[in-house]
Formats: structure tokens, sequence, C-alpha cells
């Protein structure tokens, strides 16, 4: 069962996000754009570890950021902290998607705190503000053994 927005709202609080009205949904909360990156290295998977690679913060051209075809990656401007017993997830809002792009992310474990990070998929050229509503969190009753300790755990805090 997924929570209510004010749920979702008082989690994201907790954990030190500073939420205005319009962030706030019937089912979840709207996350922000902080920053946009562009990977300039490649990143490694392994067996035995992993590294992201390089990459390079884009700078908004006047009061947004431009951006043309590709993938990017968009760091949130909210700090999360997911509850134990519950796990989160992160879509995007259906007006990025009427604009030709998509924003993959990957699940937020119970117990991970931080300032997440998501894919977007630029299909075709778009304006964002920074600050701009591009994401929404929901969080869903789950079952889990122990809580996330992971490389990312407080990232951006």
């Amino acid at each position: 069962m997924f929570d209510s927005g004010a749920a979702v709202a008082a989690a994201l609080s907790a954990a030190g996000a500073d939420l205005d009205d319009a962030q706030r949904q019937p089912n979840g909360v709207d996350l922000t754009v902080d920053a946009v990156f562009e990977q300039t290295e490649p990143g490694r998977l392994g067996r035995d570890g992993k590294r992201v690679g390089e990459r390079r913060e884009l700078e908004p051209r006047g009061d947004c950021y431009r951006l043309e075809r590709g993938s990017y990656v968009v760091r949130y401007g909210e700090p999360v902290r997911i509850p134990e017993e519950r796990i989160g997830f992160v879509l995007p809002r259906s007006t990025l998607l009427r604009n030709a792009c998509t924003l993959d992310t990957a699940v937020w474990d119970a117990g991970y705190e931080g300032v997440g990070e998501g894919r977007l998929d630029v299909g075709h050229p778009i304006e964002i503000e920074p600050g701009a509503r591009i994401a929404q969190l929901v969080l869903a009753e789950a079952d889990h053994d122990g809580t996330y300790e992971g490389a990312y755990q407080r990232e951006h805090l």
C-alpha cells in the first residue's frame, strides 16, 4: 500500500526538506531540480566494486538549463530519509513525459538518507529552470531485512 502525500511530506520534512505547498501531492511529494550534470568519463560496474564516471555540472543559461537531446544526471533539491518499513520510488512528472523526456531512478531502500539523483533522458530539446518540480517521490509499505547502508548513504548531505 502506498502512503499518502501528507505522510511522504512528513518523512521529507523530518529529513530537513523545506517543502512548499505546491510540492505536496495527494500521493507523494514533488522533487525539484538542484543541479544537472553531463557524464564526461566512463563509469564501471564490476563484480567487486563500482565507480561513478567523472561528470561536469552544467550551468543554467540565463534563467534555465537548455538541454539538447541526450542523457543527463539530475540531482534533486530535497534531502530524503526513507522510513523503516517503507520503500521509495521516484517517478517523472507527467509534464516531463509530455515534453518527450523521462526520468529513470533506482529503488530507494528503507533507511536510505541523502539527496538523490536520477537519469534525465531528453528526447526533444527542453528548458528546465533550477528549482522546477521534475519528479514525484512515493513511499510504499514493504517488508525488509535491515536498512540501507550502501555507498550512497548520506550522499550530498
